[in-house]
């Protein structure tokens, strides 16, 4: 019916247009879909009997397993952050690779990346490198669009090295997804999709990843050499006291076993990303314990934390959970299918439209809300244009880490503009982030003309 497919499109217009001003997400989500339910069913455009599958969703979120690893990594990166992991690593390897030009900035990318894996949380980890590196690095001379860019790009990493949450949350949506689509081609019995093959396909992504940021920093040191000086000797000698070689496997050592032991244990095939989820809390209990961090009141302000940010996430899921019953009954699935398999170049054309959306949409939609609204609407009508399931999570888990990178609306660079000093203006970080919005792009071109990068480890860890 034409007028249920225009009102599905109103839908989604609408629900976006809401967000856009500020509403929250959660009750936007269900409070427009219920509205525009109920006046279609009035023009009998809407049969309410699909409102009737919404509690038995409601159910199947609360007993899936999968989805219990989001507060664990929650939690476990609220309590890597109270411990203070961040301030250690980056004073450390700071004093290490200091005497090297763009030694700094090294340490900034080494240490975004570590804390990537051990934390996945962006916001917390822009805020805290921004606090932590920027004075030091503007205090030695460094480039401020060279350090702000720097900071930003290391703190995104969150979105693309595992374990990160959009990861999981992603993984759970593309499982959904990729059996719809295996059904609409009358495949009965379709292999599972699960959050350790997304993991391990964005591992090597994520390794690639780093590595074009370092190697981009090397080029500047000679093209740009007094925009990152190395620290002087005599500093370094009065802060590398006896028994630094302790202090930098101190500082190391427990984040990497940490991290060895949560992701090592989902892509080796010993854990579940829950059961991983719940050893890595664990582990950064003790590693909090250990080091002297850990008290009660602290405790206390962790688990707040992580049941405001669990029930922020859970929330906008019932939420989407009504949109989508919403949207399909109006026909939107339909309508989305014919118009991305109407589009020139099949599978690609679509691909692109699909991925430049979504890079619009992240300039104003947080990653949790991308995944729980779009994913649904466009993931089944890809996967069923033959697209590798796990090469799509990755590329889109990459493309909303662009997007989040992207001036004027990139959400990393309003939380480093939060801590920046005030004599850093807003279009140095701007102007700063720029060539690393280039890597990024750089490194979804050589995903999308070499997807193996992606599906080669999944394949043989798991024998796909």
């Amino acid at each position: 019916m034409l007028g249920a497919e225009i009102a599905a499109l109103l839908l989604f217009l609408c629900v976006i247009g809401a967000l856009m001003i500020g509403y929250p997400v959660a009750l936007t989500l269900a409070g427009v879909s219920l509205l525009f339910a109920l006046g279609a069913q009035a023009f009998g455009l809407f049969d309410p009997t699909y409102l009737e599958a919404l509690p038995s969703r409601v159910f199947g979120t609360m007993n899936n397993e999968t989805l219990i690893a989001v507060p664990l990594f929650i939690f476990m990166g609220l309590v890597l952050e109270r411990a203070r992991i961040a301030e250690d690593l980056l004073e450390t390897l700071g004093l290490l690779f200091g005497g090297l030009r763009g030694g700094l900035a090294i340490s900034v990318v080494i240490v975004g990346t570590l804390l990537a894996a051990s934390t996945g949380i962006v916001g917390a980890t822009v805020v805290t490198m921004g606090l932590l590196c920027l004075p030091t690095m503007l205090r030695r001379g460094y480039d401020p669009k060279i350090a702000t860019g720097a900071i930003c790009a290391s703190g995104t990493l969150g979105q693309i090295i595992p374990p990160s949450i959009i990861l999981v949350l992603l993984g759970d949506v593309l499982a959904s997804a990729y059996s719809q689509a295996q059904l609409r081609l009358g495949n009965f019995q379709p292999k599972t999709i699960s959050v350790g093959d997304l993991f391990a396909g964005a591992l090597l992504p994520g390794v690639m990843l780093v590595s074009l940021y370092v190697l981009y920093l090397i080029l500047m040191t000679y093209l740009k050499p007094n925009a990152m000086p190395p620290i002087p000797a005599e500093d370094r000698r009065a802060a590398r006291e006896r028994g630094f070689a302790l202090r930098v496997l101190k500082a190391l050592v427990a984040p990497l076993l940490l991290i060895l032991a949560v992701l090592g244990s989902i892509i080796g095939g010993v854990a579940t990303p829950t059961e991983a989820a719940a050893v890595g809390a664990v582990g950064a209990l003790l590693m909090a314990a250990v080091r002297g961090k850990l008290n009660l009141p602290r405790l206390r302000e962790i688990m707040r934390g992580t049941v405001r940010m669990t029930s922020m996430v859970f929330l906008i899921l019932i939420g989407a959970s009504v949109f989508s019953l919403v949207f399909r009954g109006l026909g939107g699935d339909d309508v989305v299918h014919e118009l991305l398999t109407g589009l020139p170049g099949g599978a690609l054309g679509a691909m692109l439209i699909v991925m430049l959306v979504m890079f619009l949409l992240g300039f104003v939609l947080d990653f949790i809300e991308i995944t729980y609204v779009v994913v649904p609407i466009v993931g089944p009508v890809l996967l069923a244009m033959g697209l590798d399931p796990v090469w799509l999570g990755v590329m889109i888990a990459m493309n909303l880490q662009t997007s989040f990178l992207t001036p004027p609306f990139g959400f990393a660079l309003f939380y480093l503009r939060g801590v920046a000093p005030p004599e850093i203006q807003t279009t140095t970080i701007y102007r700063g982030i720029m060539p690393w919005v280039g890597l990024q792009l750089l490194a979804l071109v050589i995903l999308a003309l070499w997807p193996g990068i992606v599906t080669w480890l999944p394949g043989v860890i798991y024998g796909e």
